[in-house]
């Protein structure tokens, strides 16, 4: 069980760190800690999740709770379904983009707010390692069954504002992209790639990130006539996207093409992750909302975001969070208020994106290092003439460059995300950083 209880879920190798005997363990103690009620819980199409729904299910009556079925679902029609359904808590059973060995669970409260491992996970693995469960409730719970697809599809299909026909290419991994791609049915025409469900991926990883995952799409962009291609992961809570010359579009610049695309329908706070270019914060400015940093990982987004009742966020990894889903990812809304945008345009996406990319960005780049605070020390002293902040790491700006330095929660890594107004002082400031973090 080493290992398992992440920063921001439990995730670990089936048959070895996850199996049903721990999966009956985590529906137990999350019950113990939660004292909830009513649990939705739905799961992905991996071979192993619907052995670990049963055991966590058992787990879950056994103290007695009640658990609403889901089914095969996304991660974002399970946090629609804990938020409509009034439930006290959800659990996703999901590995994400990880390789088809590995399984997990994804854990909410009411109204689809995150359990993070500071704000609960820690003390589920306490009552999981300590065996300190409730006693067995009287009378167990029971088990029923909601179809939550349809009614999820037709709430996103509410964001939808075409006007004109829209053709997409769309890479479902072989994953739940499948299901989360049924909201697009009657509003734009889908030219679907490997969307046949299989949890052992035969054809690649189901994670955008991974450009190398990305060539099969965007030769299928290039050599067809649509108007953009997208990609889900492995429960289609990320998406990325790919313009009409088969081109990568950095995320965060898609955060401000769907900021422009709701911003045209009302005004309101939007966040921006922290690695987001400037670009970002302008294009949010320009539009009449109110552009807010946030430090990195899903469950600070989502409390930012309920904090200040913010319409939307977008995280550079590919997270799109929607007030309108309970403040948390809906990758088929990103793509309907992308498609809305390519619509109301005489110009292709390519062309759309032009305009914000302002500025020359250097991509993530992971370090291993022995100690990250002796690193973050001699950046904070190398660079105390520019303007400091310790959000998230630590990140510096001066007036034609910026950097961010954080270390990643999921991954042995420190992480440079860096931008600059030319491509040369963005090399130069990137080989001087880099320097410095790799000694």
């Amino acid at each position: 069980m080493a290992g398992i209880f992440k920063a921001y879920d439990i995730r670990g190798i089936y048959g070895d760190t996850v199996d049903e005997a721990m999966a009956l363990k985590i529906g137990r103690a999350f019950v113990t800690f939660l004292k909830c009620k009513k649990v939705v819980v739905g799961r992905d199409m991996r071979p192993h999740s619907g052995p670990l729904f049963d055991a966590l299910t058992k787990g879950i009556t056994m103290q007695g709770a009640d658990v609403i079925d889901l089914g095969l679902c996304t991660s974002p029609m399970s946090y629609y379904a804990n938020g409509t359904l009034g439930a006290d808590a959800g659990i996703m059973i999901t590995a994400s983009h990880n390789p088809g060995e590995w399984n997990g669970f994804k854990l909410s409260r009411e109204k689809a707010i995150p359990i993070s491992g500071d704000t609960g996970i820690a003390d589920i693995e306490k009552i999981v390692n300590d065996e300190s469960f409730d006693k067995p409730a009287e009378n167990a719970g029971s088990v029923s069954k909601h179809g939550v697809i349809a009614e999820y599809c037709e709430h996103v299909r509410k964001q939808a504002n075409l006007k004109r026909p829209i053709v997409i290419v769309a890479d479902m991994a072989n994953s739940m992209g499948i299901l989360e791609a049924e909201a697009f049915e009657g509003i734009m025409e889908v030219d679907p790639l490997f969307n046949n469900l299989d949890g052992t991926f035969p054809n690649h990883e189901a994670n955008p990130l991974n450009h190398a995952t990305l060539t099969t799409l965007q030769d299928r962009v290039k050599n067809g006539s649509c108007d953009f291609g997208i990609a889900f992961d492995g429960d289609a809570d990320r998406c990325g996207f790919i313009d009409e010359n088969g081109e990568i579009i950095p995320m965060d610049l898609i955060t401000a093409l769907i900021s422009e695309d709701l911003l045209s329908r009302g005004k309101g706070v939007i966040l921006y992750d922290l690695r987001s270019s400037w670009a970002v914060k302008e294009v949010i400015s320009e539009n009449g909302g109110t552009p807010m940093m946030s430090r990195v990982g899903h469950a600070f987004i989502k409390e930012q975001m309920r904090d200040n009742n913010a319409i939307f966020a977008g995280e550079l990894s590919g997270h799109y969070y929607f007030r309108d889903n309970f403040f948390t990812e809906s990758s088929s809304m990103a793509v309907i208020c992308v498609a809305n945008i390519v619509s109301k345009s005489d110009k292709p996406l390519s062309e759309l994106i032009k305009p914000i990319k302002r500025y020359c960005a250097s991509g993530e780049i992971n370090s291993k290092v022995a100690d990250t605070s002796t690193v973050l020390d001699e950046l904070r002293k190398k660079y105390n003439d520019g303007d400091m902040l310790e959000l998230d790491g630590v990140s510096v700006e001066y007036d034609d460059w910026w950097f961010n330095v954080r270390a990643s929660n999921t991954e042995p890594y420190i992480r440079l995300n860096m931008e600059a107004k030319t491509p040369e002082l963005m090399e130069e400031k990137r080989d001087e950083v880099l320097a410095i973090i790799r000694g």
